[in-house]
C-alpha cells in the first residue's frame, strides 16, 4: 500500500494491524518513526511500515491528512497521531519539555558513587572507605564540570542569573567550570595535589553556596540551575546547594587531612 492509498486496517490472525507513515530517506531516518514502529510491535500489532522517501511524498502526506509532522500512526483506520500521541494512546506518560527535574543531577551523583566504589574495590578490595567518599565528591565535580563545558556560553548565561561573583566579574562565569574540573582532578590524584585543590574547591564552593542560598532562600527567586550546564530544566534549590556544600566540605577536609 502506498502512502496515497486509503487505509484499510483490519483484524488478522496475528492480531490487530496498524500503519505507520515515517520519513526514511538517504539523508534522514526519523527516530520517532522507528520508536513508533517498535512500540506497536511490542504491543502485539502487525505493523504496516510505510516510508516517505522524499520531501514531496512527505509534504503530500501532510497535506492529505492536515498534519504538521511525521510519523503518523493509524490503528483500525483511525489516525492516532505522532509518537507522543501514540504513547498517550497506550497510557504512557509523555514528558513535558518545560517540566523541571532533578534527574540529571541525581544521575551524576549515582554514577559518581558507583564509579568511586568500583575504583576503591579494584584498588583495595573494600567498597566503603574515606577515599570512597573523597572520590565520590571528586568524580561528581568532574562530571558536572564536563557537562558545563559542553556548552560554555550557555552555561555562563544561566550562571549569571544568580552567581554573586559572576555578576560582578563576568569572566568568572567562564573560569568556573575549568576551576571545578581542575580541583576534581587534583583531588583524585590526592597527596600534595589534593592540598592544592583544597583552596580552589573551598573558594568556588563557598561563593556558589552563598549565591544559591541568597537567590533561593533570601530573594525567593525561581531559577534554573546551571550545575549540569545551560539549557537544562533543573531547578535552583537544595540539590544545587548540596553540590556547593560538598565542595566546601572537601576543601576543608583536604586541608585538615594534610595537617594531621
Amino acid at each position: 500500500m502506498s502512502f496515497s492509498e486509503e487505509l484499510t486496517v483490519t483484524e488478522t490472525g496475528g492480531g490487530r494491524k496498524a500503519a505507520v507513515y515515517r520519513m526514511v530517506t538517504a539523508a534522514h531516518v526519523c527516530p520517532f518513526g522507528l520508536k513508533a514502529v517498535d512500540l506497536l510491535k511490542r504491543k502485539g500489532f502487525e505493523v504496516e511500515d510505510h516510508h516517505l522517501t522524499n520531501q514531496t511524498e512527505t509534504d503530500t502526506f501532510k497535506d492529505k491528512w492536515d498534519v504538521k509532522t511525521t510519523p503518523q500512526t493509524f490503528i483500525e483506520g483511525e489516525r492516532i497521531g505522532g509518537f507522543d500521541d501514540l504513547r498517550q494512546h497506550f497510557g504512557f506518560k509523555v514528558k513535558d519539555p518545560e517540566a523541571k527535574t532533578y534527574t540529571p543531577v541525581v544521575v551524576v551523583f549515582i554514577i559518581a558513587a558507583l564509579m568511586a566504589a568500583a575504583s576503591i574495590w579494584a584498588l583495595t578490595g573494600d567498597l566503603f572507605t574515606v577515599r570512597t567518599v573523597e572520590w565520590f565528591v571528586a568524580f561528581s565535580m568532574a562530571m558536572l564540570a564536563m557537562l558545563k563545558l559542553r556548552d560554555l556560553e550557555s552555561f555562563s548565561n544561566m550562571f549569571l542569573n544568580y552567581d554573586v561573583l559572576a555578576r560582578r566579574v563576568v569572566r568568572y562565569g567562564y573560569v568556573y567550570p575549568f576551576a571545578e574540573a581542575l580541583a576534581a582532578i587534583l583531588m583524585i590524584a590526592g597527596g600534595i595535589w589534593g592540598l592544592i585543590a583544597a583552596p580552589v574547591a573551598l573558594f568556588i564552593g563557598t561563593i556558589g553556596a552563598w549565591s544559591v542560598f541568597k537567590a533561593v532562600y533570601i530573594d525567593k527567586r525561581e531559577l534554573k540551575c546551571a550545575c549540569v550546564g545551560g539549557g537544562m530544566n533543573v531547578p535552583l534549590g537544595f540539590v544545587s546547594l548540596t553540590e556547593n556544600l560538598a565542595m566546601m566540605g572537601m576543601g576543608i577536609w583536604m586541608i585538615l587531612k594534610a595537617s594531621l
